[in-house]
């Protein structure tokens, strides 16, 4: 569609971040955009019922400081260094616009979540993309060699490849950027990578985000949050004020809040991803994939003898959906969610069927 006469000037020149597909096809074996396969809490759905009776007539709580309390006891900080709002992707809007604004480039992995590239368009920042190393593994050294950044913006684990780097890796990247904000996304950080909060305390430049929708399974929500000392909190909430003064509604305040009110269920599930992502790495090996290391609830993974496009649309001939970037670095890779034990083996089977029918048609040029 032709650019409109009236968008604003930069509109037309916006490339928009595209979420995986959420298909309307009944059976499907949905293993394309790392949903959590297990239902929330039932504390979660008691807890929203509650809220709906209180009446949905009034606002909610525009500083959600009942849902910061919780957060901020879980991770033993104090509620005034937690912000919350609608989703990570919110949140990591907010820090775009409010920290790396600052006419120098800012650094990140040049595989990695998609919608830090789109952010720097949208709010005309300037970045540079830092190499991954041949293993598809973040080298912090690698970050030291810009001492004039504007910002560093990392996931760990990253995505999409699902690698994790240590908290001491984290930390010497902390100590080789101190004049500018490392921000650390966590969307994945609960199934099995080191968790970067407990450095809060030691250094000012960092914020963390995490996200309730992939290990508390809350993703119909939207609810995530940032972690970090007061000022940079406080200039979240400033650009938050500015923008929505409302950001969380008493539903997703309710049922986040519930959710981190179940621990035994939340460890359960967490668990039962981990043990079934295990389980799918092996599943893959002996399919001939090669697997990376994951730590998160997806897997990245190629075939050395088959084209990853073509096995992502036999998949999905076969009902199954799994993930394909068409990006450099990534267009042999497929990502596939974990799903529960039944969905990881019925996507086995597709695959051995895939991979046994026609062994040339797959074939890398």
């Amino acid at each position: 569609m032709p650019a409109s006469p009236f968008w604003s000037p930069g509109v037309a020149g916006l490339t928009p971040y595209v979420p995986g597909e959420q298909p309307r096809i009944a059976n499907l074996v949905k293993l394309n955009t790392n949903e959590n396969p297990y239902p929330p809490s039932p504390h979660v759905v008691q807890a929203l019922q509650a809220a709906a009776a209180q009446g949905l007539h009034l606002y909610p709580d525009p500083e959600s400081v009942a849902l910061r309390q919780v957060i901020a006891g879980h991770h033993g900080l104090s509620a005034d260094q937690v912000f919350v709002g609608n989703g990570s992707d919110e949140i990591l809007a907010h820090a775009f616009f409010g920290f790396f604004q600052q006419g120098r480039p800012l650094l990140m992995p040049d595989l990695t979540y998609s919608f830090y590239e789109v952010y720097c368009k949208l709010y005309g920042i300037a970045f540079e993309t830092v190499p991954l190393a041949a293993d598809m593994q973040v080298r912090v050294e690698d970050y030291a060699r810009w001492p004039e950044a504007g910002g560093v913006v990392i996931a760990n684990p990253n995505a999409p490849t699902g690698c994790a780097l240590p908290l001491e890796a984290i930390e010497r990247l902390l100590l080789s950027q101190p004049r500018c904000v490392v921000l650390v996304d966590e969307a994945y950080v609960d199934f099995g990578a080191d968790s970067a909060m407990g450095l809060i305390g030691r250094h000012p430049n960092l914020l963390v985000v995490q996200t309730l929708s992939k290990s508390r399974s809350l993703a119909g929500l939207r609810v995530g949050f940032a972690a970090g000392q007061r000022p940079l909190v406080e200039a979240l909430e400033r650009v938050k004020n500015s923008f929505n003064s409302y950001p969380l509604d008493r539903l997703a305040q309710a049922g986040a809040q519930a959710a981190y009110g179940d621990a035994d269920y939340f460890e359960r599930t967490r668990q039962a991803v981990i043990d079934s992502r295990e389980a799918l790495h092996q599943s893959l090996v002996r399919l001939g994939f090669d697997v990376l290391p994951s730590r998160a609830n997806f897997v990245f993974a190629r075939h050395p003898g088959r084209d990853a496009g073509w096995l992502a649309a036999q998949l999905r001939a076969h009902a199954v959906l799994v993930r394909h970037f068409r990006l450099p670095r990534a267009e042999q890779f497929l990502r596939i969610s974990v799903g529960t034990p039944s969905q990881c083996n019925a996507l086995v089977q597709a695959l051995g069927q895939v991979l046994g029918a026609d062994p040339e048609a797959g074939a890398r040029q």
